[in-house]
């Protein structure tokens, strides 16, 4: 029963970890009393289902700590390491925002609860809804049962390897999302190099003034254009969890 309940304790400390800064899971709009509830439910569902026992021995109250300290440390760094991956959307729509004007717009975003910009947040929220529907929090709950099968209760990765993942993830992250962005740079690009030619021939033409208009309308245009992307990135998404998790 004490074996029981301790194991109970550890995949609960890895699992609160885990679903800290999760996303679909762990956004503050959602109710506090559901996380929780969800994530009691899923520690005793992994708890009867894998069947978790922690490595015999003395289990004496430092021991205890230690290893619900070090649980909680590898859950944060699955944490990390999905959140990464989940953020080249709105870090891609950042990218189209800055080109647009809109670096000054900000709108409370209701998932989160912190600011963001306007077009990052609607396309986050579309690739949110796209990754739901291909279910792509099916995959979330398995990186879980796979880390409890490669490191058992009680073991954790080394800090060097959870630090090399991170690393990884957080290089994967700026890649995918300037890949995912750059044909819009490219229009972007052209959009200038022709407005620069419109200067040059038409020098009372106000550019300033039109630069504007057609900045928004072709990051609108290219945004539209973006969507059906999300579904190979969710793809490639489910593909880099399986290489870079369990660490």
């Amino acid at each position: 029963m004490i074996l029981w309940l301790i194991a109970f304790f550890l995949i609960l400390a890895r699992i609160s970890a885990y679903f800290l800064f999760l996303p679909v899971f762990g956004w503050q709009a959602i109710p506090v009393r559901v996380r929780m509830c969800t994530i009691v439910v899923l520690s005793l569902f992994f708890a009867f289902h894998l069947n978790l026992r922690p490595a015999p021995g003395v289990w004496t109250m430092p021991r205890v700590y230690l290893v619900i300290a070090s649980e909680m440390t590898y859950g944060l760094a699955l944490c990390v390491v999905v959140y990464c991956l989940f953020g080249v959307v709105k870090i891609s729509g950042r990218i189209i925002e800055r080109q647009m004007g809109f670096a000054m717009a900000e709108v409370m975003d209701p998932l989160t609860g912190e600011r963001s910009q306007p077009l990052g947040a609607a396309l986050e929220m579309i690739f949110i809804l796209i990754f739901l529907c291909a279910n792509g929090h099916h995959t979330l709950l398995l990186v879980l049962e796979r880390s409890f099968q490669s490191y058992p209760l009680g073991t954790i990765p080394t800090i060097k390897t959870l630090t090399t993942a991170i690393v990884q993830a957080g290089s994967l992250m700026l890649m995918l999302s300037l890949r995912l962005s750059a044909p819009l740079l490219v229009a972007f690009l052209l959009m200038l190099v022709i407005l620069g030619i419109l200067a040059r021939l038409v020098p009372e033409m106000n550019i300033l003034f039109i630069s504007m208009p057609v900045r928004v309308g072709l990051g609108f245009l290219m945004a539209g254009m973006l969507l059906p992307f999300f579904q190979e990135y969710i793809n490639e998404f489910t593909f880099y969890i399986n290489e870079l998790l369990p660490i």
